[in-house]
């Protein structure tokens, strides 16, 4: 996998996928961006939050779960002095279906966690991730 990314002004950059596809980074006022684009910190929950979601949902439609809809909020904490890597990310889906079994949507998590996301495994290597889920019908 080959991705660029070049930077523009400030601090802002723009990211290319191999893919081709291109999203804006940018920094803080404070740290010379003008808040145009999203922070490359950012990113990485983004990115494993995607991750993620692709695997519990995918798993619920093999498991033949009726999904509609599945968001994941995440919170993170970061490390008070440099390196500020992430210490705690917390997932909580929310998966809306048509009588959905906990006992799948729990599993779907679970092997997303541990097996399956490569990005919060490796995340998971620096922080402590806990995951949780909330059913709506």
């Amino acid at each position: 996998m080959n991705t660029t990314v070049k930077w523009i002004d400030g601090m802002m950059m723009v990211g290319e996928s191999a893919s081709g596809h291109a999203i804006v980074m940018d920094g803080p006022e404070d740290l010379g961006g003008k808040n145009l684009g999203i922070r490359p910190m950012e990113m990485l929950l983004l990115g494993m939050g995607g991750c993620t979601t692709i695997d519990v949902v995918s798993t619920l439609k093999k498991m033949r779960e009726e999904v509609r809809d599945c968001r994941v909020e995440i919170s993170a904490q970061r490390a008070d002095e440099h390196p500020k890597v992430f210490t705690k990310i917390h997932l909580n889906f929310i998966i809306n279906g048509s009588n959905l079994n906990e006992k799948k949507v729990e599993k779907a998590v679970s092997l997303s966690a541990d097996k399956y996301c490569s990005a919060s495994i490796m995340l998971g290597k620096m922080a402590d991730i806990t995951h949780d889920f909330t059913i709506n019908e």
